[in-house]
């Protein structure tokens, strides 16, 4: 939700609830980042993905996990937490796999992914 200045109703930026195939449904966020241009990053832990919100968009874009929940560098189990580095890698820390993982965002605006550290 965001609050605009003055206003008693909310906005809703991103997502509604639900464990479906349906990409718009969030299930269990746990940590969210917004960019200086207004995109809104979401690690959608009950649906093990991470996905955004450009800003002035209703659409998402899903752009870690496809592959479903799993230990393989591909995939998600759980992600708590995600955020940017000066060079634009994002990081996810995953609750379930207990590593952190890092992704780094090419031209195309797609993900590559990255080993970063595992604890």
């Amino acid at each position: 939700m965001k609050w605009l200045k003055d206003t008693k109703k909310g906005i809703i930026v991103a997502g509604s609830r639900g464990e479906e195939d349906d990409h718009t449904k969030l299930s269990h966020p746990n940590g969210f980042f917004m960019d200086t241009l207004g995109t809104v990053y979401v690690a959608d832990a009950g649906n093990q993905r991470v996905i955004r919100w450009l800003k002035r968009t209703i659409f998402e874009t899903m752009i870690i996990s496809e592959n479903g929940a799993g230990r393989q560098v591909n995939q998600l189990n759980w992600p708590i937490s995600i955020l940017f580095d000066l060079y634009n890698h994002l990081y996810a820390a995953k609750f379930s796999n207990n590593r952190v993982q890092g992704f780094s965002i090419d031209a195309s605006s797609l993900l590559m992914n990255i080993e970063i550290a595992v604890i």
